[in-house]
């Protein structure tokens, strides 16, 4: 018998295995269905997960806001154990840690009483063991806990059993395994002797199902992967390069004094466009922006599938993503297309280390090199390009170069265009961010229209109650305000937006001091 739910039931789909389709027509922005996580953790150190579901590519996060607008920084390696509420998953500057384990911390006490479920026996555990496990351990032993409370379906909505996902075992790599079985080790030393005990064979299964089914969990705002959980109806929805849907995390209501009026933790699926009745639903699990061929090497590494989109077969846009500049009919010859993709290619790799050090002016000058070398010869939807311009601005931005930021995120911008679904997350988000960076350089009419496009885009990505949405419409609202002033009288609006800057200065983030806590890679990506 097909199970199904209110809008979408599991079918066979062909040569993938089980697939969701959906049982009525949709629309862009529709949510096909929300589902709450089994369980969700918070990371031990930043950077050792990545989402299943790569549509959102975790670009910046706001540190300070200047007239509700953020400042643009990148991302460090930290530990977010004590600067993520381990129950609504917000960043806060001060929280209060659980007095038995020392290792969780909440917003306040009603945070905490909302989480306490989900670690009681965690922080018995915790303290027993005497150390914090990685949040692997963590979270199979929280999925496990639950399943030994409630069984093996824990809502009138889960269409599918944990028991029947696939873990893919059997498909791993020998290293991967060692790992596995170091974290099943440190598993059987960390349950608790008065917890059902269960078989090495069924705690496999729960590595294997997170290894390959976990979702990153980001924070309020949705700008920061903080933690991983997971969901048993997404973990249905089949991949597709140019996919119909996508994922979102949606934290809801988390700031009501009363722990019973606190929503749940739960992703969106949304359409992207109109999808009919009996049509598949998919998702993208790796970024569109890579190579056919690295997609497929990708999702045969990280989900043991071969793809056979018709994006991957025909190797759809892959000639613009290495393509040469065209100049008035005229294309550069392919060694010299080769010669600069080449050069690109191995800047990258200083690009990096540089990075890694906290080297910011090292980071600009190697960029500046290689944009002078490449940029007459490369298109603007070249892959490796786009890479330099979107590090480029990012870091000019940090050290407020915003002229400069500016003019790279809107060349980035430009080529994702041509490259991205129209309603992809990240050309959303990318838009914001140049929106935010011509702000930030006084371009006040590109500037409005980037947060309009990025606006139109994450009203049918992520929704218009998503915080970062409302964000967003803040923006527009105040730039299309600023923008009238501008066009009334150009010398007016500039000196009063200079006061105003000279008033409230943009406050920037201290500098890395170390390796550990040198600049990440900006896209939030597995490699």
């Amino acid at each position: 018998m097909t199970k199904r739910s209110a809008n979408v039931a599991i079918f066979d789909s062909p040569g993938k295995g089980r697939g969701l389709k959906a049982t009525k027509e949709f629309w862009a922005g529709d949510v096909i269905f929300s589902e709450a996580s089994i369980s969700a953790v918070v990371f031990d150190r930043y950077g050792r997960w990545w989402s299943m579901c790569s549509d959102v590519v975790i670009m910046f996060y706001p540190s300070a806001v200047h007239n509700n607008f953020p400042i643009l920084l990148p991302l460090f390696f930290c530990s977010l154990a004590d600067r993520i509420c381990h129950s609504c998953f917000r960043r806060q500057d001060k929280l209060q840690r659980c007095g038995q384990c020392k290792f969780a911390h909440y917003c306040d006490r009603t945070c905490q009483r909302a989480g306490w479920a989900e670690h009681k026996q965690e922080c018995g555990a915790i303290k027993t063991y005497g150390k914090v496990p990685n949040e692997n351990i963590r979270l199979v032993s929280r999925i496990l806990w639950r399943l030994d409370k409630e069984g093996g379906v824990v809502s009138d909505t889960q269409l599918t059993t944990l028991e029947e996902l696939e873990d893919h075992t059997a498909d791993m790599q020998e290293d991967e395994l060692k790992e596995l079985k170091v974290d099943i080790h440190n598993f059987l030393d960390y349950w608790p002797r008065n917890s059902k005990q269960h078989l090495v064979e069924d705690i496999s299964h729960m590595f294997g199902v997170i290894n390959c089914n976990g979702f990153t969990v980001s924070d309020q705002r949705g700008l920061q992967a903080v933690g991983v959980g997971l969901f048993p109806n997404l973990c249905l929805v089949n991949h597709d390069c140019w996919p119909n849907c996508t994922v979102i995390l949606n934290h809801g209501n988390q700031s009501a004094v009363n722990t019973m009026f606190h929503s749940q933790r739960r992703i969106e699926l949304r359409s992207l466009g109109k999808i009919s009745e009996g049509e598949e639903l998919t998702v993208g699990y790796v970024d569109y922006i890579n190579l056919s061929e690295e997609r497929r090497r990708l999702l045969k590494t990280q989900y043991f599938f071969d793809c056979t989109c018709e994006h991957c077969t025909n190797h759809i846009k892959d000639d613009l993503k290495m393509a040469g500049k065209e100049v008035d009919g005229v294309k550069p010859s392919d060694e010299q297309v080769k010669e600069a993709t080449d050069y690109c290619f191995g800047m990258l790799d200083k690009l990096e280390k540089a990075r890694l050090n906290g080297d910011y002016h090292e980071v600009v000058k190697i960029c500046k090199e290689c944009v002078e070398k490449t940029e007459p010869v490369l298109a603007d939807t070249h892959i490796y390009l786009l890479r330099i311009w979107s590090t480029l601005s990012e870091v000019q931005a940090y050290l407020q170069y915003f002229d400069d930021a500016a003019e790279y995120a809107r060349k980035m911008v430009e080529g994702y265009m041509k490259l991205y679904h129209p309603n992809n997350a990240t050309l959303g988000m990318a838009a914001m961010r140049a929106g935010v960076t011509h702000w930030q350089a006084g371009q006040i009419e590109v500037g409005h229209g980037m947060i309009c496009k990025a606006y139109a885009i994450l009203m049918i990505t992520h929704g218009p109650t998503h915080p970062i949405t409302k964000d967003l419409d803040a923006m527009r609202i105040q730039t299309e305000m600023e923008l009238r002033m501008f066009k009334q009288n150009e010398y007016v609006y500039h000196s009063m937006r200079e006061a105003a800057l000279k008033n409230k200065p943009m406050a920037m983030m201290h500098e890395p001091k170390s390796v550990e806590e040198g600049i990440k890679n900006l896209f939030h990506r597995r490699k």
